[in-house]
């Protein structure tokens, strides 16, 4: 997890944002960030909300529940606020499958999710 939020400053570093407005809420696991995201969006303090996450595979049925209820979550949290909701959950099936999605061979999807959180953000303020 460090990794994918190492990767989010890094990239909202290198594009510009300001560091005193970024702030990072840590929640006990991947099924909380929908409602923390939801709050985060609702306060009317962020032009964007990156969802960081990891979810890996086990022997029971759990992974499936919480990963689709996470992204079904989060997507609904942006379409309720109108604020964009990156999704940079990583689900992989085993831990060297996310520690490659995390930055070692496959790039960071924490990098990935905070790069297109600024692209958004520049474009609805373009265009709308």
């Amino acid at each position: 997890m460090a990794r994918l939020i190492d990767g989010a400053l890094e990239a909202l570093d290198e594009l510009g944002a300001d560091k005193k407005e970024v702030e990072v809420f840590r929640v006990p696991g991947s099924f909380e960030i929908p409602l923390c995201a939801l709050k985060a969006a609702e306060s009317g303090k962020f032009d964007a909300v990156i969802c960081l996450g990891v979810i890996i595979r086990g022997e029971t049925p759990h992974f499936e529940y919480i990963a689709s209820e996470t992204a079904r979550g989060i997507g609904e949290a942006g379409l309720k606020t109108g604020v964009p909701l990156l999704f940079g959950v990583i689900t992989a099936e085993n831990v060297d499958q996310a520690i490659d999605r995390a930055g070692v061979k496959l790039g960071n999807k924490g990098f990935e999710a905070a790069t297109a959180a600024v692209q958004l953000v520049n474009l609805y303020k373009e265009a709308f």
